[in-house]
């Protein structure tokens, strides 16, 4: 028996076998665990099929928590852990509350004194990070960039000089649909010397992870397509 907590499971970030990215141990905890919030009921329900064939879905309740929730509501998420049924949080890919609304539940459940454990997988931000050959002691990820394109231009700017002058790598993910016109963006934008980390589909069987000057970029005729895609900065 698992112990009374909040706990954090990873999903995988592409298709494939979960044992490629998941340990074993989280199969297990999630076995156990009959309440939870997650980000999009469909996928949580898609996913804890995957990790037991055999679990029986409608035993289980979701309380689901994205952009569209009531910031009112989230405390009640918690009421099966008040009454000592050990919960887990589900987001739709990666770590849980990193860059994700779950980090509002459990925000909640740390200043009620529950214990949060988080279970080790995936996360884009780091394995991007890692993959980069940038500097890994100071970095920042700055989500997703303005929409607007002047707003987004001076936010590319401040990354530059944070780069230049601080020394530290700036991370930021763009929507799939997207990722081309802000590679091009950003080759217009920044300057020519400057390094671009460009990681896609990572765990994926079209795994990307390609570390260019901006000037390179430009001249190489690059498509990303649809892909889920992190960036990184650094001179």
């Amino acid at each position: 028996m698992i112990e009374t907590a909040l706990y954090l499971i990873p999903v995988p970030l592409s298709e494939g076998p979960l044992t490629r990215v998941l340990p074993a141990e989280n199969v297990a905890v999630v076995s156990e665990i009959k309440h939870f919030v997650v980000e999009n009921v469909r996928s949580a329900r898609r996913f804890l099929k995957k990790c037991d064939p055999g679990i029986d879905i409608d035993t289980l309740s979701f309380s689901e928590l994205n952009r569209h929730t009531d910031p009112a509501e989230i405390a009640t998420f918690l009421a099966p852990l008040e009454a000592g049924n050990p919960m887990g949080v589900i987001s739709e890919a990666g770590c849980p509350a990193v860059a994700d609304p779950g980090a509002d539940v459990v925000a909640i459940a740390q200043r009620r004194g529950f214990r949060v454990v988080p279970l080790v997988g995936p996360s884009s931000i780091l394995m991007g990070l890692m993959a980069s050959g940038f500097n890994g002691q100071s970095f920042a990820f700055e989500g997703y960039l303005p929409i607007d394109a002047q707003d987004r231009a001076k936010r590319l700017r401040e990354l530059q000089h944070r780069v230049m002058h601080e020394n530290q790598t700036q991370i930021f993910i763009e929507t799939p649909y997207r990722n081309d016109a802000l590679l091009a963006e950003l080759c217009r934008i920044l300057p020519p010397k400057m390094r671009l980390c460009v990681a896609t589909d990572i765990t994926g069987q079209g795994e990307r992870i390609v570390s260019r000057s901006i000037g390179q970029w430009a001249n190489g005729g690059i498509k990303l397509g649809k892909v889920p895609t992190i960036f990184l900065l650094y001179k």
